[in-house]
């Protein structure tokens, strides 16, 4: 699609949405669109600077980690790169990413209470060299509330979801379960910078980690969206539970359901493998089920049961179905060999907990890996 808009002070053309973001800071740039009558000297301003000659300068020096927002992304990601490469000038001076690229970050976020719900400050510290991210409870609290390995952290903004155009969800593993905290910061700018530290200190953790990797291999890896969220219902394992209304996140194979969407931790996961290793998704639901208030189905079938869902709507189950089967047709790679075996290991010790209340003597189930594969 062709721009409908352009810079007249930059020298580039923008999309409509972009357009809105400039007007915003119109001591920076002024837009008018390419429908409108222009006079010689605007045509002689963008056709001296234009797209690719504004990239090459505004752009010479950003770093690999710096997240580059498309059109799908919020308007907080798209407005502060915007302001970024404009009016802060980061990406042609390098001094000026220091916020993000000194290895160390410190500073309080509003954090969202795991009991209460309720929002209060909270001194968030960022550290590469100890390969962490701390938060602590009181201000001079010398030992942090929790320590968060940057091999898990993951950070993915959702405005909608914690109902402020700053927030931020910061999800990690805790005892191989998915902890979810929540945080938001007025400052527009703060919460970005916040967020680039992250995946800058995410880069520099898989840069040791995989030595031999390039930037275009390791750069997906260092934040991610959720595939897709929302409401559905579901059912037990016996499949004559009622079906209960519940908060769903698909984070890449890990299916997580929560009552409220910003609960701290979900009730429980289901992890989705590949079709080579038995799993299938299907439209509806075996013809005995009952108790479900929604009609549009969807069944996952695993090699050791079937998962039952409903949708409210049938445009809801059609992108379910559809995110699942793009799970399902992906190879799974060897590190999720390993996340589907911890995962099951983690299912047998909770029921090896709850038989040990009852006298009850479980036997544990082991995977079968591939003989390739090797986790020491």
């Amino acid at each position: 699609v062709e721009p409908d808009w352009a810079s007249l002070t930059l020298g580039v053309f923008v999309c409509q949405a972009c357009s809105l973001l400039h007007r915003s800071i119109p001591h920076i740039t002024r837009v008018k669109s390419v429908h409108e009558t222009w006079d010689a000297s605007e045509v002689e301003l963008v056709a001296a600077m234009g797209n690719s000659a504004a990239k090459a300068k505004y752009e010479q020096k950003v770093p690999a980690f710096y997240y580059r927002p498309t059109h799908s992304d919020c308007k907080l990601l798209r407005e502060q790169w915007i302001r970024a490469k404009y009016e802060r000038n980061e990406f042609e001076f390098i001094e000026k990413q220091e916020p993000y690229s000194a290895g160390y970050r410190e500073g309080f976020l509003w954090k969202r209470g795991r009991d209460n719900g309720q929002f209060l400050s909270r001194k968030f510290a960022l550290s590469e060299r100890e390969g962490a991210l701390k938060y602590f409870n009181k201000q001079d609290a010398r030992v942090p509330k929790a320590v968060v390995k940057i091999e898990t952290l993951n950070a993915t903004f959702q405005p909608a979801k914690i109902g402020n155009p700053c927030g931020l969800q910061i999800t990690y593993l805790k005892d191989n379960s998915t902890r979810n905290i929540f945080v938001y910061h007025s400052d527009a700018k703060e919460m970005v910078d916040w967020f680039n530290a992250i995946r800058a200190a995410r880069f520099h953790y898989l840069q040791v980690a995989y030595p031999g990797a390039g930037d275009e291999e390791l750069v997906p890896k260092l934040t991610r969206n959720f595939m897709r969220e929302g409401f559905m219902e579901k059912t037990g394992p016996k499949h004559t539970e009622g079906f209960k209304k519940r908060w769903f996140t698909m984070d890449d194979r890990r299916l997580m359901y929560f009552k409220d969407p910003l609960d701290a931790y979900a009730r429980g996961e289901v992890f989705i493998g590949s079709k080579e290793n038995s799993y299938t998704v299907l439209p509806g639901l075996p013809p005995s089920t009952q108790g479900h208030h929604w009609n549009h189905g969807i069944t996952i079938v695993t090699p050791d049961r079937k998962f039952l869902f409903a949708c409210e709507t049938e445009a809801e189950q059609r992108d379910w179905i559809a995110a699942f089967q793009r799970v399902i047709n992906r190879p799974m790679r060897p590190q999720e060999y390993a996340a589907l075996f911890h995962h099951k290991q983690s299912k047998f010790n909770n029921s090896k907990r709850v038989g040990a209340l009852y006298g009850l003597i479980l036997l544990p189930c082991y995977v079968v890996l591939p003989p390739t594969l090797c986790f020491n």
